[in-house]
């Protein structure tokens, strides 16, 4: 009876030391907080996205990189998860109460060229967003 009582210990406290390595691997996600260092890299001023398949560009002013993540909800209030955040691209997910939820990737190339991709729901709508965005002047 021992014996059987110890093997069925040791495979409780190996799956307890699993379960706490798998939290311990999952905390740097978990624990991010909005840092996103690579968007204040880029030039500010006024930058102009040219969205693939769509014929006419938009221009936005570029503060804080910011600006870039919720093109298509332009409100202030919504949520934001960081998914990804490198020297080079970022990632975030954001949930904008009562008018849908995007999740936009920004690559940086320069700190006056990026790429970027968004999809999601705006106004009850699917959206996909394909550009690329280029610092063109002051704002």
């Amino acid at each position: 009876m021992t014996y059987r009582t110890d093997s069925i210990m040791r495979v409780l406290a190996l799956g307890a030391i699993a379960a706490g390595a798998a939290l311990w691997f999952a905390m740097p996600v978990v624990a991010q907080g909005n840092g996103l260092a690579m968007l204040g890299t880029l030039t500010k001023g006024e930058w102009t996205i040219k969205q693939r398949g769509v014929a006419r560009d938009r221009k936005i002013c570029v503060k804080s990189g910011a600006e870039l993540i919720q093109l298509m909800h332009r409100e202030s209030g919504c949520s934001q998860f960081v998914v990804e955040d490198g020297a080079a691209r970022v990632t975030v997910q954001y949930t904008c109460p009562g008018n849908g939820y995007g999740r936009t990737s920004i690559r940086r190339e320069t700190g006056a060229l990026v790429q970027l991709e968004s999809q999601g729901i705006h106004n009850g709508m699917p959206f996909q967003l394909t550009a690329e965005a280029r610092r063109t002047g002051d704002c």
